[in-house]
C-alpha cells in the first residue's frame, strides 16, 4: 500500500499525480505524520472522468448475473484484507483496533452482501399496460466520502453504483485515505473493469470541487457536514446533474417514563460515545422526564467514567481520540461554551483524559439540564459529548426533538412497543430506531431538512444511482 500514496488509481492502474502538491496524513493518537498522499487537481480529474466515461457503455451492458459475480469476489477480497483495512483504519482516524475489527470493517461486506441479496430480485423492467418502465444506470458518478465511517462510507456508494451498472470517480477523505487505498486494491483483485472504478485523494476546496462541478459527471453522491454538502450542491448546479447528500445531525433519544433507565440511559451514552461521538446518527441529545432528571444523570455519569479512552491499539480500549486537529480544537470550543451556556457538567469536561499528555483525545462530557436552544444541544459536536434535556410530557418531547435544523436521526425507548411506534411516526427524520434494534443495512438511510437528501443502502441505495426511461407503446394493446 505505501508505493501508491502519491498515486491515483486511474483506468485500471496505479498512475502518479500530476502535481507534486502533498497533504499529510496525521496518526491522530501520536499527532505525528504517517504518509503524505498527492493532492489531485483538475487535471487528474480529467482523466478519471474520461477512464470513468469510455468504461460506461460496456459495463452498463454486463448482466445482473455478472455484477453479482463480481460483488462476490469483492466480498471475498474484503475478508482476505481484514487485517490491512483494520489497521489502516486505526493509524488514519484513530479507531480503536477492535472496534475497527467488529464494527467498522463487518460494514463494507454486509453492505456487499445486502446488494446482492438485492440485485437477485431487482425489477430493472417493469411493465404498465403498453408502457415499459425502465431502469438505466445514471452514467458517471462523483463519490465524495468522509473521514468517520471510511469502510461504510466507500463501500455503500461503490457497492450501489457498481451494482446499477455506473462507473465512478471516488474522492475519499484527505484525513482517512489509507484504507481507501486498500479498497482500491481489493476492487481491483476482484477484477473490476478498467476505469470502472477510478480513485483520486485530495481536498475538498480543490480536488472534491472538480469533481463535483465536472459536466463529465453524470450524478454527484456527498456525505460529510452540512457546510460542505451546500458547497458541492453548488459546484454541481451548473451542469444540473443529481445531487444525493448525506450531511450532519443532532438526533434526538427519547426514554419514555416506562422504560428500564438503567439499560436505556447506558446504552444511550454508549451510543453517543461509540467512534468516539464522531457519527452522523449519534444520539446526542438525551431527552428524559423532567422528574427524572437526576436519576439519568447518575447513570449517565457512571456509563461516561466507565469508558475507557486509550490508544487505538490497545484491546481494552473502547473509544480512541477524534480524528484530527481541527476536530479536537472545535470539541474543546464547543465544550466551553456549553459551561459559558450554564450547562452543568457531571461528567468529563474540557481537555485530555488523565494521563494522555498528546494526541487529540476528548474527555467523555455528559453535560446535563441543558437548556434546548443552546448552542451544544443545536450544533453537531461530533465528540464524545452528551446533552440531558428535561421534557415535561410527550407532546414536549416530540416538539424539542423536532425543533433542529437537522433530520438524520431519532430514537424512542419504551417498555410499550404500540406507545413508542406512535412516537416514532412523529418524528421528523429519516431513520427512526426503537429500543436500541441491531443494524438493519436494508434499511434506508438519509434524513430530512438540513440532513440531506436522497437514501442509501440496499434497494434504496441502488435506485439513487439509476435513471428512470418510460417507453410507452413498448407493447402491442
Amino acid at each position: 500500500m505505501n508505493e501508491h500514496w502519491r498515486e491515483f488509481f486511474i483506468d485500471g492502474a496505479w498512475r502518479p499525480a500530476r502535481t507534486g502538491d502533498g497533504i499529510e496524513v496525521v496518526d491522530p493518537s501520536t499527532e505525528e505524520t504517517i504518509a503524505t498522499i498527492a493532492r489531485g487537481n483538475g487535471d487528474d480529474i480529467e482523466a478519471a472522468v474520461a477512464a470513468a466515461r469510455n468504461a460506461f457503455a460496456a459495463y452498463a451492458a454486463t448482466t445482473v448475473a455478472e455484477r453479482i459475480e463480481l460483488l462476490r469476489r469483492i466480498g471475498h477480497g474484503f475478508e482476505r484484507r481484514r487485517d490491512d483495512l483494520c489497521v489502516a483504519m486505526a493509524r488514519e482516524m484513530g479507531v480503536p483496533i477492535v472496534a475497527a475489527r467488529n464494527v467498522h470493517f463487518p460494514s463494507g461486506p454486509a453492505h456487499v452482501a445486502e446488494t446482492i441479496k438485492v440485485l437477485e430480485s431487482f425489477a430493472f423492467d417493469v411493465a404498465r399496460g403498453t408502457t415499459l418502465v425502465t431502469k438505466e444506470p445514471i452514467g458517471v458518478c462523483g463519490l465524495i466520502t468522509p473521514w468517520n465511517f471510511p469502510i461504510n462510507q466507500v463501500m455503500c456508494k461503490v457497492v450501489p453504483a457498481l451494482a446499477a451498472g455506473c462507473t465512478m470517480v471516488l474522492k475519499p477523505s484527505e484525513i482517512s485515505p489509507l484504507s481507501a487505498l486498500v479498497i482500491a486494491e481489493i476492487l481491483h483483485d476482484a477484477g473490476v473493469p478498467a476505469g470502472v472504478f477510478n480513485l483520486v485523494n485530495g481536498d475538498g476546496a480543490h480536488t472534491g470541487h472538480a469533481l463535483a462541478s465536472h459536466p463529465g459527471v453524470d450524478m454527484v453522491s456527498f456525505t460529510g457536514s452540512t457546510r460542505a454538502g451546500i458547497a458541492v450542491a453548488k459546484a454541481a448546479a451548473d451542469t444540473v446533474k443529481r445531487v444525493a447528500q448525506e450531511l450532519g445531525g443532532k438526533s434526538a433519544n427519547i426514554l419514555l417514563p416506562d422504560v428500564d433507565f438503567e439499560r436505556a440511559v447506558t446504552l444511550g451514552v454508549n451510543r453517543c460515545f461509540n467512534n468516539s461521538g464522531q457519527s452522523c446518527v449519534s444520539p446526542t441529545r438525551m431527552l428524559v422526564p423532567r422528574d427524572r432528571l437526576e436519576e439519568a444523570e447518575a447513570i449517565a455519569v457512571r456509563a461516561a467514567q466507565a469508558t475507557r479512552v486509550g490508544m487505538p491499539m490497545d484491546e481494552a480500549a473502547q473509544i480512541g481520540p477524534v480524528a484530527s486537529r481541527a476536530q479536537f480544537d472545535k470539541v474543546q470550543r464547543l465544550i466551553e461554551r456549553g459551561i459559558d451556556e450554564g450547562a452543568r457538567v457531571a461528567a468529563g469536561g474540557p481537555g485530555r483524559p488523565s494521563g494522555l499528555k498528546r494526541g487529540f483525545f476528548v474527555r467523555p462530557t455528559i453535560f446535563s439540564d441543558v437548556d434546548p436552544a443552546t448552542a451544544i444541544a443545536r450544533e453537531e459536536i461530533f465528540g464524545p459529548v452528551l446533552c440531558i434535556i428535561a421534557y415535561d410530557d410527550e407532546d414536549d418531547a416530540v416538539r424539542i426533538a423536532n425543533d433542529s435544523p437537522y433530520g438524520l436521526a431519532a430514537y424512542v425507548q419504551s417498555a410499550d412497543l404500540a406507545r413508542a411506534r406512535q412516537v416514532a411516526r412523529r418524528l421528523r427524520a429519516g431513520n427512526v430506531q426503537i429500543n436500541y434494534p441491531a443494524v438493519d443495512r436494508g434499511a434506508p438511510f438519509g434524513g430530512y431538512k438540513q440532513s440531506g437528501n436522497g437514501r442509501e443502502w440496499g434497494e434504496f441505495g441502488v435506485n439513487e444511482f439509476l435513471e428512470i426511461k418510460g417507453i410507452q407503446g413498448y407493447a402491442p394493446k
